[in-house]
């Protein structure tokens, strides 16, 4: 099959850590590089923000990432695009005209990447199908007066769940969210995300560490709802280990990040300033060393759509203690790959991270039934025979072109 997939401010090609750069370039990277395995033709369309920036790229994975001149060839955050969706829609299905490559199906990634999508799917009559991968009822949840979101985004998301021919959501969380704002369940279907099991395994090298002091691990971009505040106000109650945080800006900019000098101020206060480690950013292709080295990864946002950062953790033999938030309550088997525990309630992580760190056996027995659960529901190559299924059903319904003002 031709697959579109529509990523408006997550290029597969950015670096991650930098400013909404995340789990959604991974994602789109990774399941791009997996459909093409599967046998597919794929193109991602991402906004050109750089001036720069060649109209195609073919990457090594055997996919093609297109940059759309959609708003202004510079950066732009991302709660600042919606003006330019329909640029993007309207051009995407011009060159689908032109070009003479029509795809069987779109898939847009973000509730603005939807917007162009069902835009040019309409114009052209391609099927399409959206991932959300946050939505703004849970931001504004969570976030409320600091959410930054455009005005009408709930509004916009409660549509697009209608009028697309598929909704693919990556937790049973976001089925009942979704559900709750009217979206119907038969338009669902339930994919979970992958991880990389030839990057993220428990076999290779690790980061150097202090063999007498436990270690744990957090990783994620350096914002409050991740909950690496909660990890520094934890660890008072947790002698002798040290807490590892990999993320942010490269080492040498965190002395300029508001974020990390708020955290190091945080374990001057709490007294740890010796046990926390601040290491910024770091290469992917370095990031199962860092959580090999670690004898447990703590993820404790205050809420998480998907979570990759456990899924990776989880595919190199190491115990998680998760939050009880969106999909980390899939991924992590409360008891059996890992614990759960309430977010934003340092008491009880530190009891969960004392407990697990005195342990060795339930290390071990959490660590080898998260191996077995990563290997049996979460590799790329399911999700993309998964999705392969949801394209091709969506692909059977046959829909004439209009012309869309």
């Amino acid at each position: 099959m031709r697959i579109a997939m529509i990523s408006e401010h997550a290029s597969p090609l950015a670096v991650l850590g930098e400013e909404d750069a995340g789990g959604q370039n991974t994602h789109v990277a990774e399941l791009a590089a997996a459909l093409v395995g599967e046998g597919h033709d794929v193109r991602v369309y991402t906004r050109r923000d750089s001036p720069t920036l060649p109209d195609a790229v073919s990457t090594p994975d055997g996919y093609h990432v297109c940059h759309v001149p959609a708003g202004p060839a510079r950066r732009v955050p991302k709660d600042e695009l919606l003006p330019y969706m329909g640029e993007f829609g309207s051009w995407l299905a011009d060159t689908w005209r032109r070009e003479g490559w029509t795809p069987d199906v779109a898939h847009a990634h973000f509730w603005m990447s939807g917007l162009a999508t069902v835009h040019a799917g309409r114009r052209t009559g391609v099927p399409t199908v959206l991932t959300y991968h946050a939505l703004g009822t849970v931001k504004r949840r969570h976030q409320g007066a600091r959410d930054t979101s455009p005005p009408g985004r709930i509004g916009y998301e409660r549509t697009l769940g209608r009028a697309v021919d598929r909704v693919v959501v990556q937790c049973s969380d976001e089925v009942a969210e979704l559900v709750r704002m009217g979206v119907p369940r038969s338009r669902m279907a339930l994919v979970p995300s992958g991880v990389n099991q030839h990057v993220f395994q428990p076999d290779g090298p690790a980061a150097p560490r202090d063999p007498a002091r436990p270690r744990i691990l957090t990783v994620g971009r350096l914002v409050e709802r991740k909950g690496f505040l909660d990890v520094v106000r934890a660890l008072p109650a947790v002698p002798d280990a040290e807490c590892v945080v990999v993320g942010g800006p490269p080492a040498e900019l965190l002395p300029a990040d508001a974020f990390a000098r708020r955290l190091r101020a945080l374990a001057e206060s709490c007294g740890v300033a010796d046990r926390v480690k601040l290491v910024g950013g770091v290469p992917r292709e370095e990031m199962a060393g860092w959580y090999r080295s670690a004898d447990v990864l703590v993820a404790t946002p205050w809420y998480e759509p998907f979570g990759l950062t456990p899924l990776e953790g989880m595919a190199c033999g190491v115990p998680v203690i998760g939050s009880n938030v969106g999909g980390i309550a899939d991924t992590v088997v409360d008891g059996l790959t890992g614990d759960l525990v309430p977010p934003r309630d340092p008491r009880a992580l530190a009891t969960a991270i004392r407990r697990i760190l005195t342990d060795k056996m339930r290390r071990f027995a959490y660590a080898t039934a998260a191996l077995d659960r990563i290997r049996s529901r979460y590799s790329w190559k399911r999700c993309a025979e998964q999705l392969s299924a949801v394209y091709a059903a969506v692909a059977t319904v046959a829909r004439p072109a209009r012309a869309v003002a």
